[in-house]
């Protein structure tokens, strides 16, 4: 069975930073583009992050261009998203997800398994 387990969410202040973490289990990760995504309330679901499968290209909304930055280990089975600079309109919850032998596509409908997400708010 495949989890994808999201967590280091939670409250930050406007210029502040936040690492999420996702832990996947039950695939073999090196075989999967990763993606984040986040839907803040009474929004649409959007791309933030894509990584692909060897680490060595990303891609990034542009909300989130020189501010985060999506790595991977897949030695540990898990993928980042360091944020800094956050702001009051990144508050949403914040999901990874796996996109199978993909690019790490700002497409969600290319991932094939989802996390449950963690919510992540930041106040002004």
């Amino acid at each position: 069975q495949v989890q994808l387990v999201e967590s280091g969410g939670g409250l930050a202040q406007a210029g502040g930073s936040l690492r999420l973490s996702c832990a996947a289990s039950g695939l073999t990760f090196r075989n999967y583009a990763m993606g984040w995504f986040r839907q803040a309330p009474g929004k649409e679901r959007e791309f933030v992050a894509g990584i692909r499968s060897g680490g060595g290209v990303t891609n990034y909304a542009d909300s989130a261009k020189g501010r985060f930055t999506i790595s991977r280990d897949n030695a540990k089975n898990t993928v980042y998203l360091q944020m800094n600079s956050l702001k009051p309109e990144d508050t949403a919850v914040y999901y990874c997800a796996a996109e199978p032998f993909g690019l790490g596509t700002s497409r969600s409908q290319s991932y094939r398994y989802w996390g449950q997400g963690t919510q992540v708010t930041v106040s002004s």
